[in-house]
Parts: structure tokens; C-alpha cells; sequence
């Protein structure tokens, strides 16, 4: 038996494609400049902020399809929809990321080796500058934050505001302490924030798309649950899963005593009810077998994932 109500909505607001937008069109701009005030102050810290920029547009792109296309109905080719669309964004931004991060590593090693006189004013123009869009960006996207997409692009806009900061003051200790050796160690920290920030996001991502169980739950809370339904005595073959993101599923096989549709039909409603108040559990399938008398118990198998017959 399905638990679902048609039309029901699983949105919980994602911010208007029209922010995304702005970012991406900001972004350009700062990427422009960030690169310009890099080669003009020999900067590897503005290159690499520049660099990091650079890969938030195809994120933005990325994350503007998603948004967009997460909000088309089922059809009967995608039954679920499009909500994984979102998912697949995040993993995809994920990895660009870590590339990302790499090369950082790799040209902040670099200027260690070759150190660079660097033009200090540069990098305090450009990282107040860089700090505003990054900052404004990040404000942006905090309506949609339950979104894994744009949560990814959440907290990658707020590394880059935390990592202008940290240009900001290392530009201002340079210009007072000549040691420009702060500029490369300021990439490879940049790059180590990088390398943190994507790798949680791919790896939450990851977990959504290999049909893992959502992070919050627990196969025996989800099981003690329904067990405390009237009438139920017995649940097995138990599977929960994400569609998308804040949107999970259930399947799983219930033994209830024998009695008409109608009593079977009011078990059924409960534990519909007790999914979604204790879960967000919005999307149920229910398998309803023949337990037998009342008093005969019910069972809890090892793993929870096979079942006895």
C-alpha cells in the first residue's frame, strides 16, 4: 500500500534563480579583477582567490540548472521527478573543488620556492572588494540552505569571504613586515579550506546518491516507530533513502492480525502520521502482511535489511 499525498509539496523555498544569476554575473566581474590585481601585485594569494572564483561560475551554472530543473513535476520516464538533479550538482561541484584545491597546493608550493616581491595595496583594494560580493552572496543563498546544491554553494561563498579576511590581514602584515612569505602560506591555506569544505559536500552527496540512509535517522528509531502503531506487530525489509535533498522515502513490509480494509486502512493513516511527524517521512510504500493472532509478537530482523518469511 502507497502512502503519499498527491500534490504535496517538498519545497522548502530554494532561493529564486535570479540570485544565482546575480552571483554568477558578480563572480565574472570579481574574477576579472582578482586576476588583473594578481599579475599587477604579484600576488599568488589574489591569483589563487582568483582561481578559486573562477570555479564557483560553472558551481553557479551548475547549481542554476539544478534549481531549475528540481522544480519539474514527475513524468513517466522520471516518476520521482527531478529532485536529484540538485544532488548531482553538488557531487559534480564537489569534485571540481578538489581539483581545485590541488592546484592551489601546487602554485602555492611553487612561490615557496620562487618567492616574489608582492604589491600589498593591491591585495587590500581587491579583497575588500572580493569580501563585499562574497559576503553578499553568501547572504543570498541563506534562504535555500536546506538545499544540498545550495548549500554547497553556501559554504563555498563563505570560505571565499573567510578567505578574503585572511588576505585582507596578511596584505596589511606584509606591507608592515616585508614577509612575503605570508602570501604563498595564505594559498595553501585558502587551498586546505577548499579541500575541507568540498570534501564534506562529495561526501554527503555521495551518501545521497548510493541510496544511503539519511544521516539523522536510525533504522530502529524509524522500526520502534511504527511498532508503536495499534495494531502492528511486526515490520521488516525496512528501506529509507533521499529523493532529493530534505526529501526521503520508505518502503517497508508490516504483519498486522487479520481484519477488513477498513480497520487495515485507519493502521495504515497512523503510520503514515507517525512517519512524517517523527522523520519528514513524506513518501511511503507499505506492504501489509497477515501476522496472524494478535498475541503472536512481532520481530526485528538482523540486519534490518533481510527478512523472515
Amino acid at each position: 500500500m502507497h502512502v503519499h499525498q498527491p500534490g504535496e509539496s517538498h519545497c522548502h523555498g530554494l532561493p529564486a534563480t535570479g540570485v544565482l544569476s546575480l552571483a554568477l554575473v558578480a563572480t565574472f566581474g570579481l574574477v576579472v579583477c582578482e586576476f588583473a590585481g594578481g599579475y599587477l601585485g604579484h600576488s599568488i594569494a589574489l591569483t589563487s582567490d582568483a582561481v578559486h572564483n573562477l570555479s564557483d561560475m560553472p558551481a553557479i551554472i551548475i547549481s542554476w540548472l539544478a534549481a531549475r530543473w528540481s522544480q519539474r513535476p514527475p513524468d513517466p520516464s522520471k516518476t520521482f521527478g527531478y529532485r536529484r538533479a540538485g544532488v548531482l550538482a553538488a557531487f559534480s561541484n564537489a569534485i571540481l573543488l578538489l581539483l581545485v584545491a590541488l592546484a592551489l597546493f601546487v602554485e602555492a608550493f611553487e612561490r615557496f620556492l620562487h618567492p616574489a616581491l608582492v604589491q600589498e595595496r593591491w591585495m587590500i583594494g581587491l579583497s575588500v572588494l572580493a569580501l563585499a560580493v562574497n559576503g553578499g552572496i553568501t547572504l543570498g543563498l541563506v534562504r535555500g540552505r536546506r538545499d544540498l546544491n545550495i548549500r554547497a554553494l553556501l559554504v563555498h561563498n563563505f570560505g571565499d569571504a573567510l578567505s578574503n579576511i585572511g588576505i585582507l590581514i596578511a596584505a596589511v602584515v606584509i606591507g608592515a613586515t616585508g614577509a612575503v612569505w605570508l602570501d604563498p602560506a595564505l594559498g595553501v591555506l585558502i587551498g586546505a579550506l577548499v579541500f575541507w569544505s568540498s570534501f564534506g559536500i562529495l561526501r554527503e552527496s555521495a551518501h545521497i546518491l548510493l541510496e544511503g540512509l539519511p544521516r539523522q535517522m536510525t533504522l530502529p528509531d524509524v522500526a520502534k516507530s511504527i511498532l508503536s502503531v495499534p495494531g502492528v506487530q511486526e515490520v521488516h525489509d525496512i528501506h529509507i533513502w533521499t529523493i532529493g535533498s530534505d526529501q526521503h522515502a520508505l518502503s517497508c513490509h508490516v504483519r498486522i492480525p487479520d481484519m477488513h480494509m477498513e480497520e487495515s486502512a485507519k493502521i495504515l493513516a497512523l503510520v503514515q502520521e507517525c512517519l512524517k511527524r517523527d522523520f519528514r517521512i513524506h513518501h511511503a510504500t507499505v506492504q501489509f502482511e497477515r501476522a496472524g493472532l494478535p498475541e503472536a509478537g512481532y520481530y526485528m530482523p538482523e540486519p534490518y535489511g533481510s527478512s523472515k518469511r
